[in-house]
């Protein structure tokens, strides 16, 4: 499984953004649980948001519950993330993530694919 992030940009305090993630696969993607992760400078990567494969659950770290919605375009092989009302805290450089198909969803990280990251900055 190959996933190329992308959609990351500078963006002022309130402002939205939408990132993007293409996999490609031999394996249906509709059976793959995807993730978002990010990393900020001088942090760990955690966990941003995770989506069931079939897209029926999804999962939202506390800091963006209700800021950030992850979905997915099966047809399109692709997940996204739409992040409202960002702020200066949301920094980071942003990673989606792959599961082997039909493994379970959740707020972990034991994710087996990851993509190159997209840098998401947010001005105050």
């Amino acid at each position: 499984v190959q996933l190329q992030a992308s959609g990351g940009g500078l963006v002022q305090r309130g402002e939205s953004l939408t990132l993007s993630c293409a996999a490609s696969t031999t394996y249906r993607f509709s059976s793959l649980p995807m993730g978002w992760f990010r990393q900020a400078p001088g942090k760990l990567r955690e966990f941003v948001a995770a989506i069931a494969w079939g897209g029926g659950q999804t999962y939202y770290a506390d800091a963006v519950k209700g800021r950030f919605t992850i979905s997915r375009d099966n047809a399109k092989s692709t997940v996204y993330l739409r992040m409202d009302k960002l702020t200066p805290g949301d920094t980071a450089i942003y990673y989606c993530a792959a599961k082997e198909p039909y493994k379970a969803s959740g707020y972990g990280s034991d994710f087996d694919y990851w993509g190159q990251g997209t840098l998401v900055t947010v001005s105050s």
